[in-house]
């Protein structure tokens, strides 16, 4: 099943190729215009220097050789050679009748399914989940569900922050809080062992009187913090990271009551936002890879020596950036850096696991394609990573992929903090948006024939539906202001109009119900039918945009004009009182199809429709 626009403009490429020139100039698009036209062709115009023929007579070549073709009812040229399509009103009827039978409302499968990672959210264990945690979650997750819908075999992998710096940080401050958990440390000594089962649990419940969410909290950023100043305290945290790295049995079992207590919160936050992962691993994960992989790398002469460290350069010769001296002198140093993989302190870095899990994925699931949904700002580490990867032959060139995005900023333009100019949590950025949402909700009138659960779970849809469109209304790659009044209103372009849109059909389908009356045949014949039928054949355009530029914003702006069209539709076009049965009918059948359309656009984006408000 092809939709109108991809067949109209095989079949004008072709009539172009007819006349020796590039099938690509037969582009088709939908009209500027829609009063005079559904669909539009610029392509005589750059045609005409390639031939040199005014682009009029090319157009009217093109012209002719369209002329009675059954799915249009007129083709005709405008100015000085753009051509004007628009479809007979049966072949728009017989697209809305196959849409509406489609249970996938017009989505196409790609015709050659890859296996795809997408490695997306990344948070921290010890650290809870701050604003900076949302595009990663929300953009990674709609486009696992977008690779999944096309076809693609997909695993989201959470990928935690489990095994680096931040770990050493964090047994040395508590081992400097705690009395018991020092003793406790010294005690199990530094000699790794296997505990049995008795063993471990016992120190497992002994750190769990100790060691919770709370104290973690307030332990890391005095950590960081104290890290940046405290140059002992530094040096300790680094060997402590090297000794868990290398298996000291106390710090093994303490960072198993971090990554205990850490995953719980997690779970809650991810939850909330209808975010889930096939794949719950971490960089320790892949710890045992890391010494067969050093010495891999050792042995294809990969890895040098590097002020103590070892490292891999990346460098292509000849390859330099300008940088600045200390001193202020701008010279010519090799581009990328290198990548560090050992530390001179002997322990494996953020690039190492980064580099250690593309080797992991090839052996477990050999993905065609694995996804890093990153903030931008980390795209000079991923050059680094996926350098090395095609050095070390652990993925073909091309399989990698940095899916950057900017921030969400405040009204001041910087990166969203709280009033007191702290990082927002996730947690508390979810409760805020719920009470405006509440809020809303309450001063819009909906509601009111809900129990109070019911309300509280309209509620919190409405906040993830403003916070998810929010952000996913934008291409990634730029920044945005966030603006919850805004966000949270049911008028404009916002997540919360799209669920009443979605609502006022549920509400036209159980009033027909209600009454006995049931779709028909989808005819097409009034404007606004013409205009809505035309958006839903639109859908796998937006879809294949979306896939092919990894961008979910073209799904929320089909979502948003569907809506949109569908509330013009409703205005012009009575539906259960169209005085015909015939009629009703056929608004019926094109009323559901837009609710089955709209709700998968809003699934692929990660937002769920409620039944009623």
């Amino acid at each position: 099943m092809s939709d109108l626009k991809r067949s109209l403009g095989e079949a004008v490429a072709a009539a172009f190729a007819a006349q020796g020139l590039p099938e690509e100039l037969g582009r088709v698009t939908a009209s500027d215009r829609p009063d005079l036209a559904d669909f539009q062709c610029n392509g005589a115009l750059p045609a005409a220097k390639v031939a040199g023929k005014p682009p009029r007579e090319i157009a009217a070549a093109v012209v002719e050789a369209l002329a009675g073709r059954p799915e249009l009812a007129s083709v005709e040229i405008a100015g000085l050679g753009f051509i004007n399509l628009r479809v007979s009103a049966k072949a728009l009827s017989d697209r809305a009748r196959e849409i509406a039978g489609d249970s996938r409302a017009g989505g196409a499968e790609m015709p050659s399914p890859r296996r795809v990672i997408i490695d997306y959210a990344g948070p921290n264990v010890a650290k809870p989940m701050h604003v900076g945690h949302l595009r990663s979650s929300i953009i990674g997750e709609s486009l696992k569900r977008l690779y999944r819908f096309r076809g693609d075999q997909v695993l989201g992998d959470a990928h935690f922050g489990d095994w680096g710096f931040q770990m050493g940080l964090l047994i040395v401050a508590a081992c400097d809080e705690d009395p018991f958990v020092r003793t406790l440390m010294e005690r199990l000594g530094d000699t790794p062992r296997d505990f049995n089962a008795a063993e471990e649990r016992q120190v497992m419940d002994a750190l769990g009187d100790h060691v919770d969410l709370t104290m973690l909290d307030r332990l890391y950023p005095q950590a960081a913090g104290l890290a940046k100043t405290d140059v002992e305290f530094r040096d300790r945290a680094r060997r402590a990271t090297a000794e868990l790295q290398a298996g000291r049995p106390g710090y093994r079992l303490l960072w198993r009551q971090f990554v205990k207590v850490s995953r719980v919160a997690l779970e809650r936050e991810f939850h909330a936002l209808g975010v889930d992962f096939d794949l719950w691993k971490g960089e320790s994960d892949v710890d045992p890879l890391i010494a067969p992989m050093v010495a891999e790398l050792e042995a294809k002469g990969l890895l040098v020596e590097d002020q103590g460290a070892r490292v891999i350069h990346l460098a292509r010769p000849g390859e330099t950036k300008k940088k600045k001296a200390e001193d202020g002198t701008v010279y010519e140093a090799p581009s990328p850096d290198p990548l560090i993989v050992i530390s001179s302190e002997g322990s494996a870095m953020y690039g190492t696991t980064d580099l250690a899990t593309v080797l992991d994925r090839r052996k477990s699931f050999d993905p065609d394609l694995i996804l890093y949904c990153v903030d931008q700002r980390q795209a000079g580490h991923f050059e680094q990573v996926f350098r090395a990867s095609y050095l070390a032959g652990y993925a073909e060139p091309g399989a990698l992929e940095h899916i950057g995005f900017g921030t969400m900023n405040g009204p001041d333009g910087k990166p969203f903090k709280t009033r007191e100019g702290g990082v927002l949590k996730l947690h508390d950025l979810i409760e805020m948006t719920r009470a405006k949402a509440r809020e809303r909700l309450n001063e819009a009138g909906l509601g009111s024939e809900l129990t109070p659960e019911e309300f509280e779970a309209t509620a919190h849809k409405v906040a993830v539906a403003a916070l998810k469109f929010a952000d996913l209304s934008n291409y990634r790659g730029t920044s945005y202001i966030f603006d919850l009044d805004r966000f949270s209103s049911f008028e404009g372009k916002t997540g919360p109009y799209l669920l009443y849109q979605a609502v006022r059909i549920k509400s036209v389908l159980r009033r027909a119900e209600a009454e006995r009356l049931e779709p028909g045949r989808i005819s097409i014949v009034e404007p606004a039918e013409r205009e809505l039928a035309l958006l839903l054949d639109a859908f796998e355009a937006a879809l294949a945009e979306a896939y092919d530029k990894k961008a979910p914003n073209f799904i929320a702006e089909h979502a948003f004009k569907l809506a949109q069209s569908f509330s013009r539709f409703y205005a012009a076009c009575p539906i259960l009182q169209a005085g015909d049965a015939a009629v009703s009918a056929s608004r019926l059948a094109l009323a559901g199809t837009t609710l089955k359309q709209l709700e998968l656009a809003l699934d692929l984006l990660g937002i769920e429709t409620p039944e009623r408000m």
